[in-house]
């Protein structure tokens, strides 16, 4: 029962890999342009979550004002129109906030770092060697961040995100080329229709 679906799963993947292969090379492309136009890339990332805070916010006044007869109106009022004003004030002073948001990078790189080393460890999946790459090369750049902090947040923000975009999709990339190895090897030792069904006397 459970080599059954472990089999079903490889199958699902296998018919998929192409899908991850295109994930990681996407990523590399992304990863390439961030690193040679740093600038560029932290303003976009800043002025993106800017944007995000600021509809989040107006959204969630006009739902305020939807369920106005509730009791927590005023509370869910003051919560959109405060993600607004922090919208409009990224959106009008990018490069201060990327100084802020460059101790969030920092603590980002950290935390998925420690965990995509530990989900490697665990689950040991096709090529789990280079998301262990990936993970302890997050968890430099994010001790290199902090440490830089906040000179050059620009650069460091479009850089060090443009090196972990290539790392992952190049994990990626080895993880679909695994996959699809895997799958051709198993197609090699799978047994015959024949051999997998039992009869008792």
């Amino acid at each position: 029962m459970i080599a059954h679906s472990l089999w079903t799963g490889i199958e699902n993947v296998r018919r998929n890999w192409g899908w991850f292969l295109v994930l990681g090379i996407a990523l590399i492309l992304l990863g390439a342009f961030a690193i040679v136009a740093a600038e560029i890339a932290a303003l976009a990332s800043v002025l993106l979550f800017g944007w995000m805070i600021l509809i989040g916010g107006v959204f969630e006044t006009i739902t305020a004002f939807w369920a106005r007869q509730w009791s927590g109106f005023f509370l869910d009022l003051f919560a959109g129109v405060l993600y607004a004003v922090i919208g409009l004030l990224i959106l009008a002073h990018p490069v201060a906030a990327a100084a802020g948001l460059t101790l969030v990078l920092a603590a980002l790189f950290l935390t998925s770092g420690a965990f995509r080393i530990g989900a490697a460890l665990m689950m040991r999946y096709p090529n789990w060697g280079w998301s262990i790459l990936d993970g302890v090369v997050s968890l430099i750049l994010g001790v290199m961040i902090w440490g830089e902090w906040p000179q050059s947040s620009l650069l460091v923000i479009g850089t060090f995100v443009g090196i972990v975009l290539l790392l992952r999709g190049w994990a990626w990339v080895m993880f679909a080329l695994g996959v699809k190895q895997l799958a051709t090897l198993g197609d090699a030792v799978r047994p015959p229709v024949g051999d997998r069904v039992s009869t008792h006397v």
